[in-house]
């Protein structure tokens, strides 16, 4: 998925990662699953049992918050299984991770993933530099549930 060079183009500004970059980006995820007790999850079509791509809620060290992110094959793009994903995430971090606020983060220029970001209620907050790439930053807080 990630030697796609268009799948990679928004998530690795210098380019599609070698097969031993990628190895280290799936290491990652691991890692953090087993540091912190959750991650991206694999994304799988359901009627097939295909591997479609990753999606989940990370916050390495040094991140501006959880995020919810999501990563899909280009054969599995426009069918909605990004927005699925993302919602299933958005709600195990209010649920299982009381988070108060969830957040995703968006290189300048992908509309996809923009469209994904509104699709789940996530609105536009800032513009930010991260790691040396320009980013929008969309999130939403904790619905309120009315007493």
């Amino acid at each position: 998925m990630l030697a796609d060079p268009e799948v990679a183009h928004f998530l690795f500004p210098e380019g599609a990662p070698s097969l031993e970059d990628s190895w280290r980006n799936l290491a990652l995820f691991i890692g953090h699953q087993e540091m912190l007790g959750y991650s991206n999850w694999a994304v799988l079509e359901k009627s097939t049992g295909r591997f479609a791509g990753r999606a989940g809620p990370w916050q390495p060290l040094g991140w501006p918050g959880l995020e919810i992110g999501w990563c899909l094959a280009r054969r599995y793009w426009g069918r909605g299984y990004a927005t699925e994903a993302a919602l299933a995430a958005l709600a195990f971090c209010f649920d299982e991770l009381n988070a108060d606020e969830v957040i995703s983060l968006i290189r300048v220029g992908n509309a996809r993933s923009v469209k994904v970001a509104e699709g789940i209620g996530h609105r536009h907050l800032r513009d930010i530099d991260l790691r040396g790439t320009r980013c929008h930053l969309y999130g939403q807080s904790r619905p309120q549930i009315p007493l």
